[in-house]
């Protein structure tokens, strides 16, 4: 079934809708949960699901509701350790450095991955960001600038100690 008004199948809103949801939880079980909740939701209310920026606007409040929820309740169970071992992620590294883009975007606050992925991967311009997200246009510039300036500072390190590793050598 095609939208009227974005052009778009609804597979194609689930996958755009998924690769958002994926930029701010950075994983995939919780961001096809985020999606599945938002399409139900929209369904619910609304019979069906027609806007891009309706979903993604779904998407991110159900995000940040988590992430408040979340941050008011840590809880940690030692009845599986073996829980609590991160695996390296299986992305691969960036050139010339041991980083790789989950570790890079992890560095980023949510806000600022949003905005990030918003404006890179989405080709949005601040102002359409600014009205997905409900905030002023110079707001989102600030987090793309911060979000850019973090992540190339990041990379700089992570370079120069590359190089002095290989001088070393």
């Amino acid at each position: 079934m095609t939208s009227k008004s974005t052009g778009m199948t609804e597979r194609e809103l689930i996958d755009h809708g998924f690769r958002y949801a994926l930029s701010l939880t950075h994983h995939e079980q919780d961001a096809e949960d985020l999606v599945q909740t938002a399409f139900f939701r929209l369904y619910r209310s609304r019979g069906r699901v027609e806007h891009k920026a309706l979903l993604i606007t779904t998407i991110r409040n159900l995000f940040f509701d988590q992430c408040r929820r979340k941050r008011n309740k840590l809880v940690i169970t030692l009845d599986n350790p073996e829980e609590l071992i991160q695996l390296p992620s299986p992305t691969q590294s960036l050139p010339g450095t041991n980083l790789d883009m989950d570790e890079l975007l992890a560095r980023l606050r949510p806000e600022e991955r949003e905005a990030l992925y918003l404006s890179a991967v989405d080709g949005c311009s601040a102002s359409e960001i600014a009205n997905l997200t409900d905030q002023p246009r110079n707001t989102v510039l600030s987090l793309i600038h911060r979000a850019k300036k973090k992540l190339q500072a990041v990379i700089a390190r992570e370079e120069n100690r590359m190089k002095r590793r290989d001088y070393h050598d």
